[in-house]
């Protein structure tokens, strides 16, 4: 090893994920597959370079926070709670039903309960970098499956911090050695030590609701505030440095005061930090270093896995695999189901939890401590979740392109059923008017436009609590998804004059772009796309205009410029004073 591990462990690691991960890019790959494979190289398993697996771990955390804490600022306290009721019990029935998988397997080839308990529990938690960075590339974080699968995600990690609190304590019970509960002597909570598990539990639900209240109270008061004034100072490096900071610091202080996992406590200083006018401009900031150490997360991941567990146990490599990836997939997309949401919400959200990850990890590492698993047990949940996370990209690939012939089918079969136009989809009576599909960031600044000026429009939402929002200000809205039989229809598309899609799903605009110009040829839609190949793919489908971001930032400045060329430059004084009226303080650098 040499003498500078840290510098050593980063060069490497990041140094080879970059060209695995352009070699897999090349040949049509996840990137993630790269990073992975440079993580097998540089472990322990392999001939040559071994990087230090400790130092790898904790640069992957940071990534996790950051990621986390960049997830956090797009998502809303009141988006976290309209999931709730599916987010809830949807995570702890599919984590059940996946735990009961594993432990039928080990009982079947004879490891204890004990072990089979921790088995089937580490393979039914999913990696909350995984999940989130694949939602991200297929821009379906906004969507109604994205929102559900971060409640979702919520939800299992903080069933597994009580899993994990209370596992030491019940491991004399399960056959294992019993060490108390697991406390961290560290927290202010250890004059409280509990001697029983029931007190053990009280003492984390405890400490669990204090976090929240104070996250919920106190945060709301004090991050907001500090990032406002720093960014009045006009100094770049120092808002970079305070948001960086308030990331990792709530991060670190949730979990060593009270118990709480690094994601978690990032998530919620986000979610805090969302409400200010400064989150976008606080994510544009952490997202150099956000993708740079989730790289290294998923190469410490690689640097866990030895490559001959899987010539010395195929076998049960791949059962377990298969209930990581079936058994995920089935339990969740069957719940969602029964909660009445649509086939292809339903898979998005099984797909999403069809792997594991960095929680998986921990709790297989803990139950080898206590003598409850075999280490071949940990080795049989480290190859499930390399392999889950190698197969995932490909299955949200996959669904992508059957995501328009799902849609297609369920209006199919809602026709047959009589259903074509739910009794509950009141027509509009307006006419010559605009129609908003979706009402996130994009949206609501159209709406503000059509607005100020006094343009009759009506909104199609997904999500329950902005269609109340925009009820109680007296919007024409429907509550919905716009691919729906008879949402349309009930918009009077028929009589409407513009239809504007602000949504960020390109296949769905698509879908939704096709259904319009059949019901009014003469309607100009209006759509945003975030590359050209999703330009090109809503042109088949009739969209007159599309909005690419980077085109529009790139045309705003150059028309600014092409403006000032031949105009008389303006006197100092009078620059000055513009200068001030758009930014108090611009931030230097």
């Amino acid at each position: 090893m040499p003498q500078a591990p840290l510098i050593a462990t980063l060069v490497a690691g990041l140094g080879l994920a970059f060209i695995l991960g352009t070699l897999a890019n090349r040949l049509r790959l996840s990137p993630l597959v790269g990073y992975l494979v440079a993580g097998v190289l540089i472990g322990p398993f392999t001939p040559g370079f071994v990087a230090d697996q400790a130092l790898a771990r904790q640069l992957a955390e940071l990534g996790v926070i950051l990621l986390m804490f960049g997830i956090g600022l797009h998502f809303s306290l009141n988006d976290l709670l309209s999931a709730r009721k599916i987010a809830i019990p949807g995570a702890i029935g599919q984590m059940a039903l996946v735990t009961m998988l594993g432990l039928l397997v080990t009982q079947a080839i004879g490891w204890p309960i004990g072990a089979g308990v921790v088995f089937g529990l580490a393979l039914s938690v999913a990696s909350t970098v995984v999940v989130l960075r694949a939602l991200q590339e297929m821009r379906q974080l906004e969507t109604d499956g994205g929102r559900i699968a971060v409640g979702w995600l919520v939800v299992e990690d903080l069933a597994m911090i009580l899993a994990l609190v209370l596992l030491p304590a019940f491991a004399g019970v399960l056959g294992g050695n019993f060490n108390g509960p697991n406390l961290n002597g560290n927290d202010l909570f250890t004059l409280f030590e509990p001697q029983t598990i029931w007190s053990a539990l009280g003492l984390t639900l405890g400490k669990l609701a204090a976090f929240f209240a104070i996250m919920v109270v106190v945060g709301r008061r004090v991050i907001p505030p500090i990032l406002h004034y720093v960014a009045h100072t006009g100094s770049r490096e120092l808002f970079r440095l305070a948001v960086l900071a308030i990331a990792l610091g709530v991060a670190f202080g949730a979990a060593e005061l009270f118990g709480v996992s690094f994601a978690l406590g990032a998530f919620f200083a986000g979610m805090i930090l969302a409400e200010s006018q400064l989150s976008q401009r606080a994510a544009q900031e952490t997202l150099p270093l956000r993708d740079a150490f989730a790289v290294l997360f998923f190469v410490s991941v690689g640097m866990l896995f030895n490559p001959m567990i899987l010539v010395e146990q195929p076998l049960l490599v791949g059962v377990t695999f298969l209930i990581i990836v079936i058994g995920n997939a089935t339990a969740a997309s069957a719940i969602a189901l029964m909660f009445g949401y649509p086939s292809h919400v339903a898979l998005t959200l099984g797909l999403s939890l069809a792997q594991i990850g960095e929680f998986s990890f921990i709790l297989a590492g803990l139950g080898v401590d206590l003598a409850l698993l075999p280490e071949a047990g940990r080795d049989l949940v480290l190859a499930g979740a390399i392999l889950s996370i190698l197969v995932n990209p490909l299955l949200f690939a996959a669904l992508d392109r059957l995501t328009p012939w799902l849609k297609a089918r369920e209006r199919t079969i809602a026709t047959q059923e009589g259903k074509s136009k739910p009794p509950e989809l009141a027509a509009t009576s307006l006419t010559d008017h605009a129609v908003l599909v979706g009402h996130g960031r994009v949206g609501s600044l159209v709406a503000e436009t059509l607005q100020k000026a006094r343009q009759p429009y009506l909104v199609i939402e997904e999500r329950q609590v902005i269609v109340e929002q925009l009820r109680a200000r007296g919007v024409d809205v429907i509550a919905g998804n716009a691919a729906q039989p008879g949402l349309l229809e009930a918009a009077n598309v028929a009589s409407a004059r513009w239809l504007i899609s602000a949504i960020p799903n390109p296949f769905e605009s698509g879908n939704l772009i096709e259904q319009a110009h059949a019901i009014n040829p003469r309607l100009e839609i209006i759509a945003r796309a975030h590359s050209d190949a999703e330009v090109d793919y809503l042109k088949k489908f009739g969209a007159d205009l599309i909005i690419m971001g980077e085109r529009e930032i790139a045309r705003g400045i150059s028309d600014h410029i092409l403006s000032r060329i031949d105009a008389p430059a303006a006197p100092v004084a009078d620059q000055s004073q513009n200068a001030r009226q758009v930014d108090p303080k611009p931030m230097a650098g």
